[in-house]
Formats: structure tokens, sequence, C-alpha cells
């Protein structure tokens, strides 16, 4: 068990740990949120030992050990994989380590008999300490990872291996509390789903900061909520949590009303002047002197942004015939899409496969080596990317802004200033004069995406929108999507995010064309299990094996096939006639039932139709029937 008592813990002026006090049991499942720079990320380290806190303690027994993994992890250069991950000096990583390092010598010389023999040497070591298991565990969790090559250096790595490598060895080291800090950025969904799963059986206790919301409800059963130097704590996951946090919101709101009656009250008393003993009257005058001072959390801070657009037109962006390669390897090849208003795109798939490259030809930082883009006369492209390249440390806050703009207009008309949305950004008036260098990542995300909103794009390309957001400013910039009229296509890893926002989906796999889905993320998963059990996994275009013979459509199913579509479409026409029959039938109860009735056989007959059809054009892409 770990206790911490009264810590904290300032930056500058701003409080971030203000005599926090929690407690951490065995097996506890903790995710810790609160909006970017209220000192998540501060409180984890001074968990962890890394920072130090101006007052309070940290209490567990001498033998605690604690695991970190940070936001940006550093490796130690010159060491390979197996080096890094079997790191320190607990007896089971120091024979690991010890072993793996022999059984590379052997490799190089396999006639070496003094190799040999310490070879035998380390195996007893390893049987002694019973180390096999855990030797296996380590390569499995590698391997899952993506990371195959044990013996490479990790600088020769590229900084998503990297991070991969620093999980790894966060899971593998033996642990009493694992410390996560936004363990599921840059990964891909697949592995997102493995360390979910993995997690669960996980030993020890464990406390993250994740913005993926799927992930949080999953895998935890506490939450630690971080605001304004204040810890509240809940039990249950994230789900819970916001019901939860509604209720104390509505508590404490009620005992501020409660306190501003009663204040009301004493205030008329005294101003009244009734008789009353001297020391009773002091008594009361005292009360409300310490009324007046008491004050109560519940100013609201919620991020809020409304801004209109710039019109569209009916041309937005058409690609034809893309073909990009780096050296032999080719991402994206002969791909063809038409990009049409209203559209809302998600781009999913492994790290490395070309989403980001196909934003960076669409905005024309890119050139493709073959093929070509138009983009609309009216499109105006607000682009927001992964990195921080474009935020500059020696601006203010508010110089950055306004280099946007000073004023933007919303669609309801009204004027804003840059210093007015600064502040609904949750960045105060003052601190909007702080340079750009004293911000957390977080911040520094949020100011960003601030910055390309203010722009009032009439297309939006989001780039790994929810790395390093708080789930606070990911909740609105869904509401914000949810009202923008313009297109957004994303490229995203978050599953929540996913099905919130998108409605159709380019997936890229490795050797294989891009494919196009209609449906968001949980609907595509679904989807490709029931292919999966349908007709197996599909065979890599690249991979030389024979496709497997293709079952064939019987004759009724080619004729169904051709005519389905026009089936569908005038099941919808007749829909649609019948609920203006409806609406003209007025107080005709007899009617309007009469109506309503057929309405519903109607529907019934096209919900089945609808399922003939995914069933049919299922089995044709297969056959690769157009």
């Amino acid at each position: 068990m770990l206790t911490i008592e009264n810590l904290y813990k300032t930056y500058g002026d701003k409080i971030l740990l203000n005599d926090i006090s929690c407690m951490i049991k065995p097996n506890d499942r903790i995710g810790l949120i609160g909006v970017n720079g209220t000192g998540k990320s501060t409180f984890l380290k001074v968990i962890a030992g890394i920072d130090t806190a101006e007052k309070g303690t940290i209490n567990h027994a001498k033998d605690y050990q604690i695991e970190y993994l940070a936001q940006e992890p550093e490796l130690e250069p010159g060491l390979n994989v197996i080096e890094q991950i079997y790191y320190g000096e607990a007896a089971i990583m120091k024979v690991m380590r010890e072993y793996e390092q022999v059984l590379l010598e052997l490799q190089h010389h396999p006639e070496n008999e003094k190799v040999q023999e310490r070879l035998m040497e380390k195996q007893q070591q390893m049987d002694e300490h019973e180390a096999w298991e855990a030797n296996t565990a380590a390569k499995t969790i590698l391997t899952k990872l993506g990371i195959t090559n044990f013996h490479k250096k990790v600088e020769e790595l590229s900084g998503g291996q990297r991070k991969r490598i620093a999980i790894a060895k966060a899971l593998i080291q033996p642990a009493d509390l694992l410390i996560l800090d936004e363990p599921t950025n840059h990964l891909d969904n697949e592995t997102v789903d493995w360390l979910e799963k993995h997690l669960a059986s996980y030993k020890g206790a464990l406390m993250l900061v994740t913005h993926d919301r799927y992930f949080l409800n999953r895998v935890t059963n506490q939450i630690f909520e971080l605001d304004k130097g204040n810890l509240y704590t809940y039990d249950g996951n994230y789900e819970l949590f916001l019901e939860k946090k509604a209720e104390r919101e509505a508590l404490e709101r009620s005992y501020e009303e409660k306190h501003r009656n009663t204040l009301r009250r004493e205030l008329a008393w005294l101003k009244r002047g009734p008789k009353a003993r001297g020391t009773k009257q002091k008594a009361r005058v005292e009360r409300v002197q310490e009324m007046r001072q008491q004050t109560f959390d519940t100013e609201s801070r919620d991020v809020s942004f409304e801004a209109g657009s710039t019109r569209l037109g009916k041309k937005v962006i058409e690609l034809e015939g893309i073909e990009k390669s780096y050296g032999s390897e080719q991402l994206i090849a002969d791909f063809d899409f038409l990009v049409v208003p209203g559209d809302r795109l998600g781009i999913v798939g492994p790290n490395g496969s070309g989403k980001t490259t196909l934003l960076n030809i669409i905005v024309g930082r890119l050139a493709p080596d073959k093929g070509e883009i138009e983009i609309g006369q009216t499109v105006k492209i607000g682009y927001y990317t992964q990195g921080d390249e474009e935020l500059d440390d020696d601006k203010r806050l508010i110089e950055y802004i306004r280099e946007v703009a000073e004023v933007i207009h919303t669609k309801n008309g009204d004027v804003i200033t840059a210093e007015q949305m600064l502040e609904r950004f949750l960045f105060s008036r003052r601190e909007q004069w702080n340079y750009i260098r004293k911000l957390s990542g977080g911040e520094r995300r949020r100011l960003y995406l601030l910055k390309v909103l203010m722009s009032e794009p009439n297309v939006l390309l989001l780039d790994e929108p929810t790395n390093d957001l708080d789930t606070q400013t990911l909740g609105v910039l869904e509401e914000y999507l949810d009202q923008f009229p313009g297109v957004v296509i994303t490229v995203s890893h978050d599953r929540y995010f996913l099905d919130r926002v998108v409605d159709h989906m380019l997936v890229f796999k490795e050797n294989n064309p891009i494919e196009h889905f209609y449906g968001n993320y949980s609907e595509f998963l679904k989807w490709e299990k029931e292919a999966q059990k349908q007709y197996g996994p599909k065979p890599s275009k690249k991979s030389g094996q024979k496709p497997a013979r293709k079952k064939k459509m019987s004759y009724n199913e080619k004729m169904e096939w051709e005519t389905i579509e026009d089936d569908i479409t005038e099941l919808e026409t007749m829909i649609e006639n019948l609920q203006e029959q409806i609406a003209g039938a007025g107080s005709d109860t007899g009617k309007v039932q009469e109506l309503y009735k057929e309405q519903q056989e109607i529907e019934e007959k096209l919900e089945a139709k609808m399922e003939r059809w995914e069933e049919l054009s299922l089995l044709a892409e297969e056959l690769e029937i157009k």
C-alpha cells in the first residue's frame, strides 16, 4: 500500500497540488484525469520519485517498487533492445540480461568452448531463478508490441518503436505500482487492444493518464480527478465517474446557493438591527465575516468554441491515380478518391502505412510520385498536425493567436476577440501574456488547436488530434465538429473519437490497397470480424500466395444484386410518401393509425433489404464484381 499525505506543489504562481492526500492499494486500477496544465504528469512524477513536492509525504514499504513510463520516454543510448528492457539490479533481470548477452556472443562464436561453458552456467542460473517463464513473457510482450529484432541498438529505431520498447520495459519490470503517462499515444488500434487485455491481468497496482476513453473505461476501477489543485476520488470506471462528478457538482452548487441565502438573511438581520445582547450580536457579526470569506469551487471551466466557417462550394477535393513511395516501399498505389461537401472521413491503419503522407499530399506539403489532386476554389483548409513545429516558444500566447485573427465571427453573427477565445480555452487574461515555452505539452496542443479552428476553415484535416489533449477538450472538439458545416478528415487511433466523429473510413493495410468503408470504427471492426468468419483473412497481394478458390455467385444472386439498390430506393420513397400523408391527415386518428401501420411494415421490409444488400455486397467484393 502507498499513502500520500498533504502534497503541496506549485509551478510559478500556479498551485498544482494543494495539500493532496490519497491512498493506492494493491490491484487498484486508477485513471488520473484533468484539464491539461493542471499537473497530472507532475503528480505522477512526484509519486515516482522523479520530482519532489514542496510539502507533504509519500509512505510505502522499503521494498515497494514503482515503475514509471513517461509521455516521452528516454532510452539509454548504446544499449540494444534486450539490454534496455532487462535493466536494473533485480536478480532476475540481471540473470536474464547476462544470459541474453552470452547467447548473442555464441551466435558470433559458435565454436568457442569458453562461451559454451558460460552459456551452460547462465542456463543453470536461469533455472535457479525460475527466469525462463519471465524471459518468454518478455519476448512475447516485445513481439506483441511489434519489436522482433531484440539485438538492435535503440538509436537505430524509429520514435514509435522506441515508445513501444519503453512500454515493454515498464511492463516487464517487477513492480508494486505501474505508472503510465499516455501509454496509448502513437500506438495503432490493434496494439492498444492488446495492451488493454494485458493490463487486465497485471499483478500490481496501476495508475495511468490517457485520452482514450474506451481504454480508460475498460481498464480502470477508480478515477482520480485533479482540478485546480484539488484531488477528487471516485470508485468505478470512467462512465461511473461522469455520473458521480455531475452529482458532486450539483451538490456543490446547492451548498453555494444555501450559503448565499443564509448570508443574505444574516446581513438583512444585522442591517435591521434588532435588539440583542452584545455578545450574541458580536458572534453574529463574526459569523457573517467568516461566511463572506468562504469560497466555492463551482465556477465552470468548460472549454467552448463557436465559430463559423467560410462558404464551401460543391467541388472539394478530388484525388486521381495517386502514388507515393519511399525507396522500395510503396505506401500509396493508384488511389482515387472524391471528397464531397459534408464528408466525415476517418483514416485508420498501422503506424508507417501512409496515413499522414496522404494528408500531406492533400495540403501540398508532399508531391505524389504520380497522379493528380484537384482542390475546389472555395476550399479553405485547416490542418492540425501531430508535431509542435508550428509553435514559436518565444511568442506570447496572445501574439500567437492574434497572428490568425484579432476577432472572429460566430455563425450567429457575434464578434469574439482573441482574448475572449483564449479565455474560452481556459487561458486567463494573465496567462495570455506568458510565453509559449512555459506551457505544458497538453496546453501547447490546446493552444495549437484553437489557432487552427480560429482560421475559420471549411475543410479540417486532423492528424492524431486526440494525442495529448485532455478528455474535456476532446469532448468540446467533438461537439464543435457536430455543428461544423464543412468537411472533416481525421487520422486517429482513438476508437471513441472515431465512433463519435466519422461516418465513413479509409483503411490502410500492409501490402493491400486502401479500402473504403461506410460506417464508424466500431462498425468497421464488427464487419471485419464477420467477414473473416465467413471468408477468412484476405491474402496479401504482395505475398505471392495463390488466392483461395472463389465461391461462385448464383444466377439468382446476380439478378438480385443488379436490382437490389433500386428496390431499396423505391422502399425509401414509399416511406417518404407515407410520412407526408401522415402529416396531412391532421386529426383523423383512424387514417393516421392506418398509414403508420403501413409505414412500419415497409420499414421492416427496408431493413431486411438492407441486410441482404450487405450480404451480397460482401460477396460481390470477394469476387471483385463491380
